[in-house]
């Protein structure tokens, strides 16, 4: 049984810094204000930035309790490929750093809140980021604020389709011109949609907001839009199918695509919530969602709502866990007031993977689900496992051959009205162990660990629920097993 401890948090801060001339003495800005740089009582550190306005001189000031933090600074290459591991400098009391540059500018500071690590056997776990965008001009404050912080996280432009398009540019429900939705480019037969009943008797499910886009046969929307090229992004989506079984989503940022197929309803209410993963090769790309399906009815087709993106870290292995992002701290985006989490579709490479580093193998998707909304049993994210063996995640991880190591994880409930026996099967090497948790729907977990020796250089650690769930209390919505804290370490001789 693994012995869950006291938890010690590790804060990284990356220093955009460059060479700077003439300086003058500038505001200072504590970060946070009177709460200063905590998790206690969650403060909202993004409304904190959108606060202030940054000159260049200004000194920003992090104060925090040493014993359960500290801060990093990085290079800007290690923050680029999220490596903790050589920090040019390291502080253990409050930090001061005064932001300069060559030419007048902004820090676009976006950090994201401290989050606590659990510290389970072996040692501590490694720091997590605090992630600072880089400068924009000043001439254009205050909205290239608001715009880095877009950009890094949160909706595309006009990406909850709540500007319409003009009442000339709409017959009934159908956009006519391919610029007539603000902000997209559209092909094909593309309808602006509210939701709840329609005239023709069907029911659209708009969780997000008021509307959405329905695309008919073969009919797509794109969008522009400017990314760091190399770097790994997320797209969370709302993608609900209205009257096609078969109905499949095509989403692509050229080269790389994906179909997305939408036949199952995860929640009964609809308007069911995606990730897919991308690396860009060029600075500015077209992400498009497109419909390829083609039915008799022209409109036919799946409902889009709710385009989000974000920039993800990529997760490193560390000398006490060899599992890559095993908290699950580094996922898609999350939407604001979403109760339903992010489903994670199946067949994802880990080197694309809306979740960073594992590799969704099953035929199923698997549930990204926040500590806002259910039960997580450490730090703020966790895996749901909510279709039975078509729903797996795996790993693999550098192992040395013939070496003895320990898989340790928790297994739990996600407060969802989830209940009754359930059981995660995980594997690694040639071993195997059933970890069973009777759920009353009402949150809590427990632990369950795998000594295995590694049969050579890689091994692959996979997991996947043994049974089918659905909500007691949201009948028809599927629910699992959460999975959490998987950690793989070497056991000394």
């Amino acid at each position: 049984m693994v012995k869950v401890m006291a938890t010690a948090m590790a804060l990284v801060l990356a220093f955009l810094l460059c060479a700077g001339v003439g300086l003058s003495e500038g505001a200072v800005h504590k970060v946070g204000d009177a709460a200063g740089w905590t998790i206690m009582g969650s403060p909202n550190y993004t409304a904190w930035v959108l606060s202030k306005k940054f000159e260049v001189g200004d000194t920003i000031v992090f104060e925090y309790n040493k014993s359960f933090h500290n801060v990093l600074e990085v290079s800007k290459a290690d923050y680029r490929s999220c490596n903790a591991a050589s920090p040019v400098a390291t502080f253990a009391t409050a930090v001061a750093r005064r932001w300069t540059s060559r030419s007048p500018s902004l820090p676009s500071l976006l950090p994201l809140p401290p989050r606590p690590l659990p510290l389970l056997p072996p040692p501590l776990l490694p720091p997590l980021p605090v992630v600072v965008v880089e400068a924009s001009p000043l001439r254009q404050l205050p909205l290239e604020l608001t715009a880095a912080q877009e950009l890094f996280q949160g909706f595309l432009a006009n990406g909850n389709f709540e500007i319409g398009p003009r009442e000339d540019k709409l017959n009934k429900t159908v956009i006519m011109g391919k610029k007539s939705l603000p902000s997209w480019t559209i092909r094909g037969h593309v309808e602006y949609v509210s939701g709840g009943p329609q005239p023709d008797g069907m029911y659209f499910a708009v969780s997000h907001g008021v509307h959405a886009v329905r695309l008919g046969n073969d009919a797509s929307v794109s969008q522009d839009i400017t990314l760091k090229p190399g770097t790994l992004y997320s797209l969370t989506f709302s993608a609900t199918r209205t009257c096609a079984q078969g109905e499949v989503l095509r989403v692509s940022v050229p080269p790389l695509s994906g179909d997305l197929p939408i036949q199952t309803l995860y929640s009964s209410t609809g308007g069911d919530t995606y990730a897919w993963g991308f690396i860009p090769t060029k600075k500015t790309v077209q992400v498009i969602f497109h419909n390829v399906g083609i039915e008799e009815d022209p409109a036919c087709g799946p409902l889009l709502d709710a385009v989000a993106i974000k920039e993800l870290c990529r997760p490193m292995r560390t000398r006490d866990n060899l599992v890559k992002n095993g908290g699950f701290e580094e996922g898609p985006h999350v939407l604001q007031n979403s109760t339903t989490g992010v489903l994670l579709p199946p067949k994802q490479e880990d080197r694309t993977s809306p979740l960073p580093g594992w590799i969704i193998e099953s035929l199923k998707a698997v549930r990204f689900i926040d500590a806002a909304h259910h039960a997580v049993p450490f730090g703020q994210f966790a895996v749901e496992l909510v279709a039975g063996r078509e729903s797996a995640i795996a790993q693999v991880i550098r192992t040395i051959s013939n070496r003895v190591y320990e898989l340790s994880f928790v297994v739990g409930d996600a407060e969802n009205g989830c209940h009754g026996s359930m059981m995660v099967e995980a594997f690694a090497g040639n071993r195997t162990v059933k970890a069973r948790f009777h759920s009353q729907g009402k949150g809590g977990y427990q632990a369950a660990s795998l000594r295995f020796v590694a049969l050579a250089y890689r091994t692959r650690i996979t997991f996947y629920a043994a049974y089918y769930h659905t909500s007691v209390s949201n009948p028809g919505s599927l629910c699992g097993p959460v999975l959490d804290q998987v950690m793989v370490y070497p056991i000394k001789a």
